[in-house]
């Protein structure tokens, strides 16, 4: 009977190879159960917990509402949410136009706020509220006035759409306006009155505000030096000076001209 002799014995370098192969998974299961060990053990430990959340970008409220707001608290599992899931929360706060949610290394947490640009400041029991550029009117107080005051404007609707307006109105125009004052409301269109900075008065209705009024810089520039008074901007646009409507005798309307009158001028109010 003829002797089988192993081909590995006979080949030393396939055994040698096999040995390599058998090493090299012994490493991989070694390193795999090392790797489970060290996530079981940091796990069990503080370090997998969260240690400081950080708010960056509060204005309007206090760094703390926003930590509230996520639902996060120093000592949750780092594990325990979704970075998107806390974005989408923080979202959904209507004064909050974008946010940002981050895991900062092993136990920090990160969190960045946009809020919506204050427009005006409503003028509320004594007090003054902001109201935002998506139209919300926030309910913390503010001190410092740097925008229009707003009279008026109770219901929602009203405010979301002068929102719109003086969003859309060039920076020039919209830092003259000291004061806004709704006057009336007719068949749905809001009657209103600005007080100008530069001492003058506009009545114009609210659907052609940005319209009109960013072209207020050119039109006052056809007054005489010193010439203040009350431009009616609700249909056309004409001008009263201070002393014919509060002086002697009956007031006339003085139609103004020019290119910046005639490209507004057939605009009908909303």
């Amino acid at each position: 009977m003829d002797k089988v002799i192993d081909i590995e014995e006979r080949i030393p370098s396939l055994r040698e190879r096999r040995k390599k192969r058998t090493n090299r998974k012994f490493v991989a299961l070694l390193f795999l159960f090392l790797l489970l060990l060290a996530v079981l053990i940091y796990s069990q430990t503080p370090y997998s917990e969260i240690q400081e959340i950080s708010v960056d970008g509060a204005v309007l409220y206090e760094e703390q509402r926003y930590i509230t707001e996520s639902g996060l608290s120093p000592g949750d599992s780092m594990w325990s949410f979704s970075e998107a899931d806390i974005k989408k929360e923080l979202e959904q706060l209507p004064w909050v136009d974008k946010a940002d949610v981050q895991k900062d290394w092993l136990t920090n947490v990160a969190i960045t706020i946009e809020e919506f640009e204050p427009i005006g400041f409503l003028e509320r029991g004594g007090g003054f509220q902001s109201l935002l550029a998506n139209g919300y009117a926030s309910d913390e107080p503010v001190e410092k006035i740097d925008g229009p005051v707003i009279t008026g404007f109770e219901d929602e609707e009203s405010r979301e759409k002068l929102a719109v307006q003086l969003s859309n109105l060039n920076s020039s125009s919209y830092q003259l306006i000291s004061q806004i004052v709704e006057t009336d409301r007719i068949e749905g269109s809001v009657y209103m009155t600005l007080y100008m900075t530069d001492g003058n008065e506009v009545q114009i209705v609210m659907g052609t505000l940005a319209e009109k009024l960013n072209y207020y810089p050119s039109v006052v520039s056809q007054l005489e030096d010193g010439q203040k008074g009350i431009f009616d901007m609700e249909v056309g646009v004409f001008f009263r000076s201070f002393d014919e409507v509060y002086g002697d005798g009956l007031p006339e309307e003085e139609p103004l001209e020019g290119e910046a009158v005639e490209e507004f001028e057939d605009t009908d109010p909303e």
